[in-house]
This record gives C-alpha cells, sequence and structure tokens, in this order.
C-alpha cells in the first residue's frame, strides 16, 4: 500500500489556481500527478476525467466544445491532457471567453510545451506545476530547502547525520516513484523493467517524435551506465550505433518524458577556456541502477567508489531539482569545467547573482583535494562567493575554511530552513 504523502509544492499550486485559469500538472508517469490533482481540488466542486478511457477520449474528439463545459462553474480536472491534444484549443476558446482563476487541472506525462502534436501552449492562460517523484524531504517529513540554508549558512557544525552510506544506498535503490517504493526489492526490479519497456513502446508515439523504440532504449541505458556525465554526443552515437545527427533528438525525447534530467554548463567566463557540455542523468537513482544492472551489493564494494559517486551526484541533481519548484530562495543550478582548470559538480546560483559552490563524493573521508577546485573558483569569485561544501557519506560535518565546509548528504534535507 502506497502512503498518502503531503507534497512540498502543494502550496504553490494552491496559490496558482486561485490566480490563472489553468493548471498543467506535469511529470513522468507514476510520479503521483492524479493523486496529486485529486489532493488539490479536494473541497472544491469539480468534475474529474481520464482520456486514458477510450469512452471519454472520444467523447472528447466528437464534441470538445461541450466537454471542457462538463464542470460548468466548477474545475475540470483533465488526466494525461496528451492523449486528446485538440482539447486544447477548445480550453483556449473556453478561457477567453470565460478567464476566471482555476476552471481547468491539466495533467500530463510529457512537456506539453515541447511536444510537436500540442496544437497550443495556452500562453498566458496555463501556468506549468512539474511534479516529480517524491524528495527526500517528502519522504522523512522535513522541509527540504537547501538553497534558503546555503543562502544564510548557519552554523554548519551542527548538521550531523545518522545516514550511514548503506542508507544512501537503499535510498537510491528504492528511487523516488511513489509506487516503486512500496514494494520488494525483487517486485521493483520486475516494476522499472517494465515501466521502462511499456513507457517506451508506447508513450513516444504521443508525442509526435519519430524515433526507433530500441534506439531509446540504448541511448537511455547508456546515459544510466554514465550517470551524471557530461554529454558528447559523438560518443553515444559510436556506442549506440545511431547517427550523431540523430542522438540530439532521442536525448531530447527522454526529457520530454522526464525520464532524464539535463545539467547546464555555468559559463561566467572566469577562465578562458570553459567547457559548455551539459550534463545528463537519469531523473529516478532507482531506474539508473536498473538500466545500468548495478545492484545494491555491488555499490557496497569500495572498487565500485566511482560508479556510487555518478550516482549519488545525480541523486543530488533530482534533489535540488526537486527543491526549485518549492525553495524560498530561488536558484539555477549548473556545472561548471574549465579546460586544465576548476571543476564543480555543481553550482547554484541565486537571483541576486551570488553563488554557492558543491561537490559530491562517495567517500565517508573528507580530503583536501576535494576543495582546491572550489577554493580556486571561490578566488575568481570574489564577494559573489558565499559559500561551499562537499557533501559525502560522512556522519559528521568537517571545516576547510571559514566558508567551505565539508557535510554529511543528508544536509540537503535535514538543514534548518528557519
Amino acid at each position: 500500500m502506497i502512503d498518502m504523502v503531503e507534497r512540498h509544492i502543494m502550496t504553490f499550486a494552491q496559490d496558482m489556481l486561485g490566480v490563472f485559469p489553468a493548471l498543467q500538472i506535469q511529470g513522468a508517469r507514476r510520479v503521483g500527478k492524479s493523486t496529486f490533482a485529486s489532493m488539490l481540488v479536494d473541497g472544491k466542486p469539480h468534475v474529474s476525467l481520464s482520456l486514458d478511457h477510450d469512452d471519454v477520449r472520444q467523447a472528447a474528439m466528437d464534441d470538445p466544445r461541450g466537454f471542457v463545459q462538463a464542470a460548468e462553474d466548477g474545475i475540470l480536472v483533465l488526466d494525461e491532457v496528451q492523449r486528446a491534444p485538440g482539447l486544447l484549443l477548445a480550453i483556449k476558446a473556453a478561457i477567453d471567453e470565460d478567464p476566471r482563476p482555476g476552471r481547468f487541472v491539466l495533467t500530463g506525462s510529457s512537456d506539453l510545451l515541447r511536444s510537436t502534436r500540442m496544437p497550443d501552449s495556452l500562453a498566458g492562460r496555463a501556468v506549468t506545476v512539474p511534479l516529480w517523484g517524491f524528495s527526500q524531504g517528502e519522504i522523512v517529513g522535513t522541509a527540504d530547502d537547501f538553497a534558503a540554508w546555503a543562502h544564510g549558512m548557519t552554523d554548519p557544525m551542527t548538521l550531523t547525520s545518522t545516514w550511514t552510506k548503506k542508507d544512501y544506498i537503499s535510498e537510491l535503490t528504492k528511487g523516488s516513484y511513489p509506487e516503486a517504493r512500496a514494494l520488494s526489492d525483487v517486485h521493483r526490479r520486475v516494476w522499472l523493467r517494465n515501466y521502462t519497456n511499456r513507457l517506451l513502446n508506447r508513450d513516444v508515439a504521443e508525442i509526435g517524435r519519430k524515433v526507433s523504440t530500441s534506439g531509446l532504449a540504448r541511448t537511455l541505458r547508456l546515459v544510466a551506465a554514465n550517470q551524471s556525465g557530461e554529454l558528447v554526443k559523438a560518443r553515444i552515437a559510436d556506442d549506440t550505433g545511431l547517427p550523431e545527427s540523430s542522438v540530439a533528438n532521442y536525448l531530447d525525447v527522454l526529457s520530454i518524458l522526464y525520464l532524464t534530467t539535463d545539467l547546464n554548463p555555468w559559463t561566467p567566463n572566469l577562465t578562458a577556456r570553459e567547457v559548455s557540455r551539459h550534463k545528463v542523468s537519469v531523473a529516478d537513482a532507482g531506474l539508473a541502477l536498473s538500466l545500468s544492472r548495478t545492484s545494491p551489493e555491488q555499490l557496497v564494494l569500495p572498487t565500485e567508489a566511482i560508479h556510487l559517486g555518478g550516482l549519488l551526484e545525480g541523486f543530488v541533481v533530482a534533489e535540488l531539482i526537486k527543491q526549485q519548484t518549492w525553495t524560498k530562495t530561488p536558484f539555477e543550478l549548473y556545472h561548471y569545467r574549465a579546460v586544465n582548470g576548476p571543476e564543480l559538480d555543481l553550482v547554484m546560483e541565486f537571483d541576486d547573482g551570488r553563488v554557492f559552490l558543491l561537490e559530491v563524493k562517495a567517500s565517508q573521508t573528507y580530503r583536501g583535494e576535494y576543495v582546491k577546485s572550489m577554493k580556486e573558483l571561490a578566488a575568481k569569485l570574489g564577494p559573489r562567493f558565499i559559500g561551499g561544501t562537499v557533501l559525502t557519506t560522512s556522519t559528521t560535518p568537517f571545516r576547510y575554511t571559514d566558508m567551505i565546509w565539508g557535510l554529511p548528504l543528508s544536509a540537503l534535507w535535514e538543514a534548518p530552513t528557519e
């Protein structure tokens, strides 16, 4: 049984529903969009319809104008709206005739703005609410907002942890899909394999992209095998046997389906030769392990430290992307690398231009070389640099300098936000 979990983005969604005519709740299959939509409209007059059902989809196609009036003065909740793309024009017309707030809640398992089948973007009429799998704060019941802590940087020495390396590996294995987390290890592996196969074989057609299912699967497995690695299209083309000209399309499809996350390079012109490659990760850690055929028992071995490091980095990226949707301190997330110069796993840049730097290590030991690039980049940033941390599997914090600390990785969801 799946426990009901309070989603931290709910406050944002409730606020937007009171201001804009339509909300688009978007995210991967099985992250809880339908449940979230039900919780959002609970206690309000509404009609909920799922376009997964043939009869509902047929009714939408037969009379789209009448269909979108089904809730009358209440909220019309349409689940999996990408299955009837023509409805967006009827929704647009209905909003133009009556632009009152909170008329429509739409859910979709792909990025509707990037799908070629969508006839309209509902620009100026709808607000997108991105929904990912559970964050660690949602799972353990804490207000996870690492950016708010980093921007204010209260005493890092208080951030001790009870989390061990095995605890982190266990969380990587469980992943963030609500349904998969509730299963045993054996059943979860079966669920994840079937999830991927069914998604790539069926849902790709709904976004209007012509790609080979086998090529898409090979590309996804390569991303998982190089979790959090820089994107080199020529290498993917060589490893998959796909034309390099097609690789960008395959990667775009995976992103549209919310299966992968893309981390932009930070290029502030601090050095003469900054690398402008993106980093790509499988969005869910459990799915990444499944695709790379990696077991929890393997990750415990010291020889797997490099592999575990990439998985942990992808895990941190995913947690911070989730937190971006509800943080009190808005930020953009990047990575940084200069040729023959400093290299940082993550760069958090805040709206005021200030910067917080992060490294992610699988080690339980704090080493001086972990902060060499951080110190070099901090010197170039000057007053824009407000702090940095090396996130590790240690249970205790460590002081490198007055502004650079080593912290347990669990500080991402355990750091105080007030």
